[in-house]
């Protein structure tokens, strides 16, 4: 995918404009430069800003990631709540209070890691944001003047936006959730040697780049509502399964690891809803759990298929296409 020198500039340009920095912060650097975040948020930005940086391998080595924070004293941490998660875990109850601000982004942010950031670091502001990739990658996050927990915050600077209807392409009202279609500086001109669909649409007269994500605007404060591909039609509902996974990790989880996936069965005539778990649940347990969450039985999970263990990628999130195996 071909991101130019200028994207990611404008990007930075963007990202920055939000944060303020301080003479005396110090970021770490612990994000693969694979990932889009760790090369733009961890490798460009710091040096073309002057921001002292430390940098780790492996972002899966909480505790030595916290040595490292506390022996530098850094004040900025940029990475996925899997990875905050571990830092903050790793801190062997001592209090950090250098940390300043958490910058969240790549999946939401459980609850459970905001308090886990909170505990470790008092002094921390915990900025949840959402990128893309072919973005550069950062499309939203909250300041750290005013964060609103939960969200994914505001749209960055030079960029446009508008929520759509997934199905008819009309805007939505405000305070309803839409396909979320992006302008901007800092988002790619296309595929390299790419024969399939293409990624950008026209509305009003305009060529959007296509998320394919779907996102509830209020007031300009976003929220994060999932992905298309993560929702399936169900009595003529649209269901969401993250909404479901949420419950139901903050229900079971166990330590850092991942016990649970909620998937669907593939085609769109008749869809099941299928629950891949490390451990043994009952369904109906499951289901009494969804109800205590107001879900309606169309959110109801149809099989439970036990495995060995959840995979992921290298950024720490849930690997949902090799988990397309197991149905």
């Amino acid at each position: 995918m071909p991101l130019s020198h200028g994207n990611f500039l404008a990007n930075i340009a963007d990202f920055t404009s939000v944060l303020t920095l301080q003479e005396d912060d110090r970021l770490l650097g612990m994000l693969p430069p694979f990932h889009s975040l760790g090369l733009a948020g961890t490798l460009i930005m710091p040096l073309v800003m002057g921001l002292p940086t430390v940098y780790s391998a492996n972002p899966t080595e909480g505790t030595l990631l916290a040595n490292i924070t506390a022996a530098y004293e850094v004040s900025l941490l940029i990475g996925t709540p899997t990875f905050l998660n571990g830092i903050a875990n790793g801190t062997g109850g001592r209090n950090l209070d250098h940390v300043r601000i958490a910058f969240s982004g790549a999946e939401k942010c459980p609850p459970y890691v905001y308090e886990a950031l909170e505990k470790s670091f008092p002094n921390v502001t915990v900025c949840e944001g959402y990128g893309i990739t072919e973005c550069s990658p950062v499309v939203s996050i909250n300041d750290p003047r005013e964060p609103v927990r939960g969200t994914i915050g505001r749209i960055l600077p030079s960029m446009e936006y508008v929520l759509v209807h997934p199905e008819t392409g009309n805007p939505v009202k405000n305070g309803e959730t839409g396909r979320l279609l992006l302008r901007g500086p800092n988002i790619f001109e296309g595929y390299l040697n790419y024969n399939g669909k293409s990624p950008f649409v026209e509305h009003n007269e305009k060529q959007w780049y296509d998320s394919g994500d779907l996102v509830q605007d209020n007031g300009g404060i976003l929220t994060f509502s999932g992905r298309m591909k993560r929702f399936i039609k169900l009595g003529g509902e649209m269901i969401s399964l993250p909404a479901i996974e949420e419950v139901l990790i903050d229900r079971y989880k166990k330590n850092d690891e991942p016990v649970l996936a909620v998937m669907a069965t593939p085609g769109d005539d008749h869809p099941e809803i299928v629950l891949l778990a490390t451990e043994e649940i009952a369904r109906e347990e499951i289901n009494a759990a969804l109800r205590e969450h107001g879900f309606s039985p169309l959110h109801n999970i149809r099989r439970i298929i036990k495995i060995a263990e959840i995979p992921v990628l290298g950024t720490g999130k849930t690997d949902y296409r090799a988990l397309d195996q197991a149905l």
